[in-house]
């Protein structure tokens, strides 16, 4: 079989690829400084959102393992929830929803008159409240007991 039947671009010249924008100085001395300063700040939110998730997996199936009864493992699972305190990462998720589209110059949609979109989703982040953790961790006591392999490793 020939390298042609493989690859039918094999031995042709590659089509150009024209860029739309040219690299200017301001660009250049951005980018010796490191990640700028909303680069940092969604780093430190998913940190603490990671960070936030450990910490409730394993409240809740050690819960579980301490209350036998259902109904009482659901009060107290939704009183933790509430309790939580997520005030440094929401301080995070606000400053993020406040200024990121001017940090990062976000072009906007002249036909939604919005930001435009990024993958498809809106650059905001939602704060995180106790509706977040029972979304994730039901005050099911059965749901906490079943641990799967997956979860594990």
């Amino acid at each position: 079989m020939s390298q042609g039947a493989i690859r039918p671009a094999a031995g042709k010249p590659l089509r150009q690829r024209l860029r739309n924008f040219r690299p200017d100085a301001e660009s250049a001395i951005r980018a010796l400084g490191g990640p700028v300063h909303w680069m940092r700040r969604l780093r430190a939110i998913e940190d603490a959102v990671q960070q936030h998730e450990r910490q409730l997996d394993a409240a809740w199936h050690t819960l579980a393992l301490d209350v036998e009864d259902g109904d009482e493992f659901a009060r107290l699972w939704r009183e933790n929830a509430e309790s939580w305190d997520f005030a440094e990462v929401n301080e995070w998720i606000a400053r993020h929803n406040a200024h990121f589209p001017a940090e990062a110059r976000l072009p906007m949609d002249p036909r939604t008159r919005d930001f435009v979109r990024i993958n498809g989703k809106r650059y905001e982040r939602e704060p995180l409240d106790a509706a977040w953790i029972l979304e994730r961790w039901p005050p099911d006591r059965s749901q906490a007991l079943r641990v799967d392999v997956d979860d594990r490793g």
